[in-house]
Formats: C-alpha cells, sequence, structure tokens
C-alpha cells in the first residue's frame, strides 16, 4: 500500500505509540493481535501503520494556517485559507538584509531595499496535498508572524 503523504519515521510512531494504540482499538485490532499481526502478516502491519500515518498527517495538513520558506535574499509566508492560498513576500539585492534572520521581523522593517508583493491562488488539487508537497519542498509550518509583518509592510 502507498502511503498518501508517508510514513511516519520509527521516532514519530514511538511519540504516538498511544493514539497508534486508540487507532487499533477503534480498527478492531487487539494488543494480542497486532502482536501476532507484526510476526505474522507483515505486509498487513505495514499497510496498519501506513493507514495510521495517512490519519495522522491528514490531522495535521487540516490545521496548518501558515507556511513560510526563506533564504537569505527571498522570504515568501503563505496563509492557507479553505479554496486558497495568499503569498506575501519580501525580496532584496541588497547583502546586508538576511531573511534567514530569526530576529529580521522582531525589529521595525525599513522597505529600504525591499521589494514587498502579494498574490493569491486557488488549490489545484486537495489542500492537504498542496501544503504536504510545500512542506516536502521546504516549506516550513509557521505560526503566521512573518505573514503579518510582511502584510503590514506592504500597507505602508
Amino acid at each position: 500500500m502507498q502511503a498518501k503523504y508517508r510514513e511516519l519515521t520509527s521516532s514519530e510512531l514511538k511519540e504516538l505509540e498511544k493514539e497508534f494504540i486508540d487507532y487499533l482499538i477503534v480498527n478492531g485490532i487487539t494488543a494480542e493481535d497486532w502482536v501476532r499481526i507484526k510476526e505474522a502478516e507483515k505486509e498487513k502491519a505495514e499497510d496498519i501503520i501506513t493507514l495510521f500515518s495517512d490519519v495522522i498527517l491528514e490531522g495535521v495538513l487540516r490545521k496548518v494556517k501558515f507556511l513560510e520558506i526563506r533564504s537569505k535574499s527571498d522570504v515568501r509566508a503563505f496563509q492557507c485559507l479553505e479554496q486558497k492560498m495568499v503569498l506575501v513576500g519580501m525580496t532584496t539585492d541588497n547583502p546586508e538584509i538576511d531573511f534567514t534572520d530569526e530576529a529580521f521581523f522582531s525589529r521595525p522593517v525599513s522597505k529600504e531595499g525591499i521589494k514587498v508583493y502579494t498574490t493569491e491562488k486557488a488549490y489545484t488539487s486537495v489542500r492537504e496535498e498542496e501544503l504536504f508537497k510545500m512542506i516536502q519542498s521546504g516549506c516550513q509550518m509557521s505560526d503566521g508572524q512573518s505573514f503579518k509583518a510582511i502584510s503590514l509592510a506592504l500597507v505602508e
């Protein structure tokens, strides 16, 4: 069985042990059944882990409100709404500016030498699948502070 997103790592599964046990119970699999399946039906055990991974990641992705990706000269922050994504970004050629500096948005932002831009787009496939692809390609989930700071720079 192919995972919709990806299989959770061993350490992620270990952290979610209680949730995995609950998942097994909800699906009618007792502790004894699970031990037997792991030993005698390895492929079925892998399928169960794959399905659990998809359930967990789907739940996480549904809750994502903001993503961002930064390089030294570019920062893009995305607000992930139900039907569309709103992008606000900043780019610069000024070598003195470093958008990867975590403190960048904690001080007043001068737009000197910075281009600020925005756009939006509707999802072209399932929202969670698009967000997963963005995360796989380098975006990070965020609290939205960068999005808000860049949005404020747009209106100044």
